[in-house]
């Protein structure tokens, strides 16, 4: 049905015009031939600002002749920033990035506020003829820390590798527009420089591809015509030096360069900042609210159910889609009044005065809505919950018209609004939680033959899809919630999307607006760097160790489908990794980097349940073959045991009869 709802919205889009501008249409009424902003040669007349940092000349990275963006992310796109936590302040021009259709510039604002690059997002060039031969894959990430790896991420101040697995675009059309990705499978370290080495990377006939003369003259300190060669010696003698004592021989390398990721602050201090001030002043009962709707005796899980509106701090320019934050002249969110959003709560027939139920916020999927929730109804009954549900305001169904106009208008930059009202969505969700133990929970009508019947003392998380992606960002800055279970979750985005059928029609938008394949994947790294600032990519290495300020230390559990159509098993791995979860034996297979323990286990902990599929694809592509097991789980009774179990104790305690699948 949602999937229908997308449809929709699309063939809307491109009927009304919906998110392009005048500069998509020409004198006739067609629509203009496309032009790529990112592109060798680009024509900075499309406006916006151009250059980067002061390490170049001009609007494009030489070291890659064939892309101007690129490589990416580069420190040659930083410039100096004594206010910023990294010292340093991104400096993209437009005339450097995507142009979508009709000639529409990317604009660079939201990305130029970073202090430096996500450090989740793959790390792209382009080598025209290039073949996978020797590159570490999904299956043998070891291989990427070795000395004979084509490809090497080294930590600039220890020297350290960082595990990885490089891929070439399947989904491009041919070599000349296809990206060689670079992808780490550990989250990096905040405000951190690295080092990207590439070398003995061989054609499909096993001829080592050629070196472009701008980084020839680098590393062969010969003379050159390009001007940014010369500017940036200094720093090259830097990193081939480090290179060196990490083991890299300087005349072997076919390309270089270094790049620093944002700072902790860069990305979770606007949410902080909203999160302290809202909850200071809503209190212990949370924030005010109007029921619309209560229904009693509701079926056989639930004996109340109601909707309602809460009125919370608003730091939006606006409450519905499309709305940004406002900042002050520090940059720090500002509060903009107060909105109403709704919400919907279900107390299950379990609960008695005798036996309260327990509060559970309830994370729904995809570009969904609270509504979800009525569907668990019957776990609610079953472990005594009583659930509350809000949208993840951002990224539910009523965002879709505004990602698709983003996805149309060409400007990438744009994508900003998206992880703004995200931030706002989770705050709300944080002030759900604690008016469903505060006000509303002493509020007559959820009351239960006269009897409170929820609990003010004790809550937990739920949530699956999206609800298991974004709960670990609510997981990490949550101060009333310590434990939570996340189903089929998965990090970053920049991983996920194209590995997703969900995301099918929306690359298919992508590939209108951006016909360059390079372009896309460009697109897609950018708005990973905004999306940090919501999605775990940003968060969930604080979950449970180092916790973010003024926040508690969490737990979370992470239930996982072997061969998910919507969201790749890899991203769940990276998320594991980041939370510091262990791999709960017995397992169906062992994970690269994620330490097995029996159970119990006390502490976070990853569950995969194997469902019988073939292997999944280790390329940027969706798995697509057999039953998608991604709902699957719910099959599994021993599943909700383990949820329950370990949402009443913190402790992840193996339910099923050896490894977990549907017998």
């Amino acid at each position: 049905m949602r999937r229908a709802l997308w449809v929709a919205v699309i063939v809307s889009s491109f009927t009304t015009g919906a998110g392009l501008t005048a500069a998509g249409c020409s004198d006739d009424g067609g629509v203009a031939a496309p032009a790529s902003g990112g592109s060798a040669g680009a024509d900075s007349s499309t406006g916006g600002a151009s250059g980067g940092g002061p390490l170049l000349d001009g609007d494009c990275d030489p070291l890659v002749p064939t892309y101007c963006g690129f490589p990416f992310p580069s420190n040659v796109w930083l410039t100096s920033d004594a206010t910023t936590p990294t010292g340093k302040r991104v400096a993209l021009g437009a005339a450097s990035l995507p142009t979508g259709l009709g000639g529409v510039a990317t604009s660079v604002e939201a990305f130029n506020q970073a202090d430096g690059f996500s450090a989740s997002a793959a790390l792209l060039v382009h080598l025209p003829g290039a073949s996978v031969t020797g590159l570490a894959t999904p299956l043998d990430i070891a291989r990427s820390l070795t000395d004979d790896s084509p490809t090497l991420i080294v930590d600039a101040e220890t020297g350290e590798r960082v595990p990885h697995f490089s891929e070439l675009d399947v989904t491009a059309s041919s070599d000349d527009d296809r990206a060689f990705m670079i992808r780490p499978v550990v989250r990096l370290k905040d405000g951190h420089r690295y080092l990207i080495a590439i070398r003995n990377v061989v054609d499909g006939a096993g001829t080592t591809l050629p070196v472009s003369p701008a980084f020839a003259a680098l590393r062969d300190g010969t003379e050159s015509d390009e001007a940014s060669v010369g500017l940036r010696r200094a720093l090259y003698a830097d990193i081939f030096s480090k290179l060196s004592a990490a083991g890299v021989e300087q005349s072997s390398l076919q390309l270089a360069w270094d790049f620093t990721t944002a700072s902790l602050e860069n990305n979770t201090g606007r949410l902080l900042h909203m999160r302290d001030q809202a909850l200071a002043e809503v209190g212990a009962d949370g924030p005010s609210y109007v029921l619309d709707d209560v229904q009693t005796d509701v079926n056989a899980n639930i004996a109340v159910r109601v909707e309602g509106r809460m009125t919370v701090p608003l730091f939006l320019d606006k409450a519905s889609t499309g709305g940004v934050l406002q900042l002050d002249a520090a940059g720090k969110p500002a509060k903009n009044g107060s909105a109403e959003f709704p919400f919907v709560m279900l107390v299950p027939k379990s609960a008695t005065s005798q036996n309260p139920a327990t509060v559970m916020w309830y994370g729904h999927g995809l570009l969904g809505e609270r509504y979800e929730a009525d569907s668990f109804d019957d776990l609610a009954n079953l472990f005594n919950y009583a659930i509350i549900a809000t949208d993840w305001s951002g990224m539910a169904s009523d965002d879709v018209q505004n990602i698709v106009g983003i996805i149309t208008g060409g400007d990438i930059g744009k994508f900003g609004s998206v992880a703004d009202r995200l931030q706002q969505g989770i705050l709300n969700a944080l002030l759900a939680t604690r008016m469903a133990g505060g006000g509303l929970a002493k509020d007559d009508a959820l009351e239960v033959n006269g009897q409170g019947v929820i609990s003010t003392t004790e809550k937990v998380y739920f949530g699956g899809s999206q609800g298991g992606i974004f709960g670990a960002t609510y997981m990490a800055v949550s101060t009333d919630v310590t434990r939570g279970v996340l189903a089929v979750p998965g990090q970053p985005y920049n991983l996920l999307l194209q590995r997703s059928v969900n995301f099918d029609q929306f690359f298919a938008l992508m590939k209108i607006t951006y016909p360059s394949a390079l372009d896309i994947q460009m697109a897609l790294s950018l708005a990973q760097m905004l999306w940090d600032r919501a999605e775990p990519s940003g968060y969930s290495h604080t979950i449970e160790n180092d916790p973010l300020p003024n926040t508690p230390s969490h737990a979370v559990l992470l239930l996982v489908s072997i061969g998910d159509h919507q969201v790749s098993t890899l991203g769940g791995h990276v998320m594991a990794r980041a939370v510091g979860a262990k791999n709960l034996l017995p397992v169906n297979r062992s994970l690269y980097g994620i330490d097995e323990v029996a159970s119990p286990h006390q502490g976070s902990a990853l569950i995969e349940f194997d469902f019988g599929l073939p292997p999944e694809p280790i390329t940027n592509e969706p798995m697509r073959v057999g039953q998608d097991p991604h709902s699957r789980i719910r099959e599994v009774p021993a599943a909700g045991v383990m949820l329950d179990g370990f949402l009443r104790t913190g402790k992840a305690q193996m339910s099923c009869s050896g490894a977990c699948d549907p017998d």
